[in-house]
């Protein structure tokens, strides 16, 4: 992969320098010679040395900050990247903000960029074999020939491997016959070109409103670059709207990125963008094998891939010439990074924009309160589609007070729900059922001595999945068989599951509906794309009569004959320290809320509750979100809390519980006196909620400040010259999202 053009370092004085940026967790470039002949920029991936080893890295534009270092003390570059690649120059500026932002090393959000370096060499081409009709046949026919002849009478080439296979023979019998004339080889790049999206393959009938919208987003693209906040409620077309931005991108010749938040959605978007567009836009998730993925990193670093649709991580591709980005969902959790670097996809995609200077779409029915603040601050644009598309309407909701239709024991269904399905059923419509909890139920308990089965790793219960025959600790994945008798007292068979998971709540839809056709859709029990697009197509196609699922299920699905939606705990999510928890659960519950009635028939949504006052449940009551959403941000500005506010938290953790609280007492003592004089102010040291993960004890800090670099600068200055023991961890986690 590199080629060498020089192995001497120059003479002291003789050489230019350059600083190199390698992908390691170190927190500026390092200084490099550059050898006689070789000509570098920054961007440009070269090789060097690193103590004994070689390393790749990239050379990184020279800020002048650091003082002349003797030439004769450094080492010179190896060699250039073989083939050549270089990283734009809007990529090395976002690297260094999204380190500076979040308080990380320049190397480890390179390391991101740059992972897949090893896709720029394409694989081998590849051969394929097929009849030649004129050919005539060996003097000597064996059964093997014939079996491969036979197989090639449809006509369709094919690998000798795959010839072999299918024949049952060697591919030594392939070649002999190639080398006959019998079979034509025919050799072909093993990646081929990708379909180029046409704007104007199959332009949409919009809606009068959605034409609107879409010329204004359109627009974005000549004035002053700037963000735009879409906002529609479920079924009101956003989707076909933003594709007219995508439209626009492709017309200018430039690469246009879908982020989404979870790969289920990605197929549904590509059938929808290749209807539109006469061509699949290429993917890019953790789903994709290695090969897929090194196949579309190439095709997007040549700028062969015209648009891309993917995961979080796609925002750190080195796209040729990227001039739009749409973060569809904005408002999901799952934009969040929560290990490595901790960024948020939807924030630094609107940094992406500003450094490049194009526009970005956000879009959303649930608009995060960051994005309503930007609004309301003028800092974004904002549009909307208050109507769904067509002949649908927005379902009715209404609350089931739980305290006055009371729950039998062993049931989660209440009554009023109960009917409802029955009436959908008979209708031969289509029911679904959320509850956002895994497994078969979230504790396992001893009815003679009330020990509880916890995980030995965290602090958290084991959640006990019947379907899989096991308990499982859902932050470390420790698990082991269902446990019957207590580990405790050892009475036999006093093990009791507690509470309700998805599974429990099945095992309650077949006893009262043994008749219905019933389906899970929950992460457990989904394991790959293909999967979970064929469960989407059995619904869509009216083969699963009662649809049960967790969070999965909420998230941009459209199944035509689906009219009730059941909640069975809407008060799920609303308690605990969590800052976001009410505008967390409002999302949920407006986007799972939003799978019903989405064509001509019109749906509802039944929503229990044990406090159906709670000002979340009368927002999804009365669909009025204003008050709800008005209450919540002058709430979080009267206490300075996101998004009129800043928030870092530090996670001290260690092996040894002493050890953690020791160090993070000495940590204590070095906060920076400047708290005092009105700046920012740190909170704790504090357990976590989560006290123990993966055995490792953790104490929190939380540091609240005003908007600005300063809390950022704080927090530098406070850990600056900090070593911890080998042992202990310290996780910097700027704009948590996760208070566990």
């Amino acid at each position: 992969m590199i080629e060498s053009t020089a192995n001497t370092v120059p003479l002291p004085g003789q050489g230019r320098r350059v600083k190199v940026l390698l992908p390691l967790p170190l927190g500026k470039p390092y200084d490099y010679l550059v050898p006689t002949g070789m000509d570098l920029s920054p961007g440009d991936v070269v090789e060097v040395p690193l103590g004994p080893r070689q390393v790749i890295g990239v050379v990184w534009p020279d800020d002048g900050a650091d003082p002349d270092v003797d030439l004769s003390r450094l080492k010179a570059v190896i060699a250039a990247h073989d083939p050549p690649f270089s990283l734009p120059t809007d990529m090395l500026r976002f690297a260094d903000w999204v380190a500076a932002y979040y308080l990380v090393p320049q190397g480890a959000v390179l390391r991101m960029m740059i992972r897949r370096l090893d896709a720029l060499k394409p694989p081998r081409p590849v051969t394929f074999y097929s009849r030649r009709i004129d050919a005539d046949l060996p003097a000597r026919m064996t059964p093997a020939r014939r079996n491969v002849l036979a197989v090639l009478d449809d006509g369709m080439p094919r690998t000798a491997a795959e010839l072999a296979e299918i024949a049952g023979v060697g591919t030594s019998v392939v070649k002999g016959l190639a080398d006959l004339q019998v079979l034509r080889a025919e050799t072909r790049p093993a990646d081929p070109m990708p379909q180029v999206p046409d704007a104007d393959f199959a332009p949409p009938e919009l809606a009068d409103a959605q034409r609107g919208v879409a010329e204004q987003l359109v627009s974005t693209f000549d004035d002053a670059p700037k963000v735009t906040l879409l906002e529609g409620v479920t079924g009101a077309g956003k989707t076909e709207v933003y594709f007219e931005a995508v439209a626009e991108a492709l017309r200018r010749g430039q690469q246009a990125l879908v982020l989404l938040p979870e790969i289920a959605l990605t197929q549904q978007i590509r059938q929808r963008f290749a209807d539109r567009f006469g061509a699949s836009p290429i993917a890019w998730h953790y789903g994709l094998s290695d090969a897929e993925r090194k196949r579309a990193w190439r095709q997007i670093a040549s700028g062969a891939a015209r648009v891309i649709v993917g995961a979080r991580s796609a925002l750190f591709l080195p796209f040729t010439d990227l001039g739009l980005i749409v973060v569809d969902e904005e408002h999901d959790p799952s934009f969040k990074q929560e290990d490595g670097v901790r960024y948020h996809a939807r924030d630094m995609a609107v940094l992406r924009g500003n450094i490049g200077r194009f526009p970005v779409i956000l879009v959303s029915a649930t608009p995060s309160l960051e994005s309503v603040a930007n609004v309301e601050a003028g800092r974004y644009a904002h549009v909307q589609l208050p109507q769904r598309f067509g002949a649908a309407k927005l379902p009715d909701v209404r609350t089931v007070d739980l305290r006055e239709d009371r729950l039998p024991r062993g049931r989660w269904i209440s009554g009023p729900l109960a009917a409802a399905v029955e009436t959908a059923l008979a209708d031969g419509e289509q029911a679904l059922l959320f509850l956002n909890r895994r497994g078969y139920a979230p504790l396992t308990l001893c009815d003679t001595c009330g020990h509880r089965l916890k995980c030995p790793h965290c602090t958290a219960w084991l959640v006990e999945h019947r379907y899989l025959g096991r308990l499982q600790c859902h932050h470390c994945g420790y698990q082991v068989p269902v446990v019957r008798d207590c580990p405790s007292c050892g009475n036999a068979d006093t093990m009791r599951a507690c509470g309700p998971g998805v599974e429990r709540l099945a095992e309650e839809v077949q006893a009262r509906w043994p008749d219905a056709r019933m389906a899970l859709m929950t992460s457990d029990l989904i394991h790959s794309p293909s999967e979970l697009d064929a469960l989407i197509q059995a619904m869509v196609r009216g083969e699963i009569d009662v649809l049960i699922g967790t969070q999965i299920v909420a998230k941009g699905h459209n199944f035509p004959r689906l009219t009730l939606v059941g909640v069975i705990d809407s008060d799920l999510g609303l308690e605990g320290g969590d800052l976001r928890a009410a505008e967390r659960t409002f999302q949920l519950l407006h986007q799972v809320a939003g799978r019903a009635g989405r064509a001509d028939l019109p749906g509802q949504v039944m929503l229990q509750t044990y406090n159906p006052d709670h000002p979340v449940l009368q927002a999804m009551a009365t669909a009025d979100s204003s008050a709800f959403l008005a209450a919540e941000l002058d709430g979080r500005r009267a206490a300075h809390m996101p998004p009129y506010g800043r928030l870092i938290a530090l996670i001290l953790s260690g092996p040894d519980e002493n050890r953690v609280l020791d160090v993070s007492r000495s940590l204590a003592k070095r906060v920076p006196q400047s708290q005092q004089g009105g700046g920012p102010r740190v909170l704790g040291p504090a357990p976590a909620p989560l006290a123990v993960v993966r055995g490792r004890h953790r104490m929190r800090f939380l540091i609240q400040g005003a908007r600005g670099p300063e809390i950022a600068r704080f927090v530098q200055g406070w850990l600056a010259g900090v070593r911890l023991p080998n042992n202990m961890r310290l996780t910097v986690d700027v704009d948590p999202h996760n208070f566990l």
